[in-house]
């Protein structure tokens, strides 16, 4: 089994930047793809973008583009989700995700998911 754990979320402004890790325990993460989601109050989970085991390829949601990176240590085993001018509309619950198969935005794709962190951005 493996065990992931978010952190790095809290309260920002609008602008603001975030870096959320993802620390993997029982498994090493280097083969797996890794995927981050959200969730809105209200809202159905998102994807939000993701890493491919080699750590050569993502691809992004949408809203994603030009604001997040993604990037791995495999020698920690984390992955991390860098968020840059951060929108009151990008608060919710973040979670990090990991399959042995293939990079997907597709949340029943992922085998092993961690408990969320909040990430809360006022205007």
């Amino acid at each position: 089994q493996m065990q992931l754990v978010e952190s790095g979320g809290g309260l920002v402004q609008a602008g603001d930047s975030l870096r959320l890790s993802c620390a993997a325990t029982g498994r090493s993460v280097s083969t797996y793809a890794v995927g981050w989601f959200r969730q809105a109050p209200g809202k159905e989970r998102e994807y939000v973008m993701g890493i491919a085991w080699e750590g050569g390829s993502t691809f992004y949601g949408d809203f994603a583009k030009g604001r997040f990176t993604i990037s791995r240590d495999n020698a920690e085993n984390t992955v991390y989700l860098h968020m840059n001018s951060l929108k009151p509309e990008d608060t919710a619950i973040y979670y990090c995700a990991a399959n042995r198969l293939i990079l997907s935005d597709v949340a029943s794709d992922y085998t092993f998911w961690g408990q969320g962190t909040q990430v809360t951005v006022s205007s």
